[in-house]
């Protein structure tokens, strides 16, 4: 299994928590760690024995060009959150597939299932969370994109590296970023779904997307099947979205106590 991510000094021991939860709970024997990053991070060498320890193989791509600096930034989002949309230029050329992920998550169930999806003509995989609120036609207004089914969440994408490369041009999005300028809230994100909204397949994000913030939407939505037992048993990927982290010591939320746990099995390896 190849996974993806972006990161930078203040997120490596998310990046560890992250992977130990992948490891417990994912059925795949191997696993190739590509991390894209400005610079060498300072918890390198922590990093690599970390995931040797875990029978994962740490590759950090380094990125030295300066294509984004002049890119919309923000303290919430780094220069570093674009590269995931230009991953295939700096991955190897053999790979075929890959799982980008956020490191505000936790892997619950196995993975397996979700990196071997059938992608059919799709260039990734992604869920989406507008089930939960009414944004979805104000996004594609927005962005300029009455093609896409819905307004996808980037911080879970399975990617078909071989479409991706004939298709996703760095010029496109650049041209995008001049155009759009302001109107891009969540940068990476809308250039995803502004560009290429219609070439992603919709995963269920109760399973492989949860926003751990809706509990009381998810158990609305569901008639009540939705609750923690099901979650525990169902779903794949807790994703702690929004400026309330898990690993904050005020972090009080229904599944602090989860993360907490796997935060402190991984500090100890």
């Amino acid at each position: 299994m190849n996974l993806l991510f972006a990161i930078d000094d203040n997120v490596t021991q998310q990046l560890m928590t992250t992977l130990y939860s992948i490891k417990q709970n994912s059925t795949i024997d191997k696993y190739s760690v590509y991390v894209i990053q400005d610079k060498k991070l300072q918890a390198t060498d922590r990093i690599k024995q970390f995931c040797q320890k875990l029978g994962m193989h740490y590759h950090p791509v380094i990125i030295k060009d300066d294509q984004f600096d002049q890119a919309p930034t923000t303290d919430r989002y780094p220069k570093t959150i674009y590269y995931r949309l230009l991953a295939y230029k700096y991955l190897p050329k053999n790979i075929k597939r890959i799982l980008y992920l956020d490191v505000d998550i936790l892997v619950i169930n196995d993975l397996k299932p979700l990196y071997n999806l059938d992608l059919k003509d799709y260039w990734y995989a992604a869920a989406s969370h507008v089930s939960l609120d009414v944004t979805d036609n104000l996004n594609k207004l927005r962005l300029g994109n009455y093609e896409t089914e819905s307004y996808y969440n980037s911080g879970i994408m399975l990617m078909d590296l071989e479409a991706i490369r004939k298709n996703v041009k760095a010029q496109d999005i650049f041209d995008y970023i001049n155009k759009m300028g302001r109107t891009l809230l969540l940068p990476d994100q809308d250039i995803l779904n502004g560009l290429y909204g219609q070439n992603i397949m919709m995963i269920p994000d109760e399973i492989y997307n949860y926003d751990a913030r809706m509990n009381p939407l998810y158990f609305a939505k569901s008639n009540g099947e939705w609750d923690i037992d099901w979650v525990i048993d169902h779903t794949v990927i807790l994703h702690f979205c929004g400026r309330d982290k898990p690993w904050k010591p005020d972090y009080k939320e229904r599944y602090s106590g989860l993360y907490k746990h796997y935060q402190h099995k991984a500090e100890s390896i």
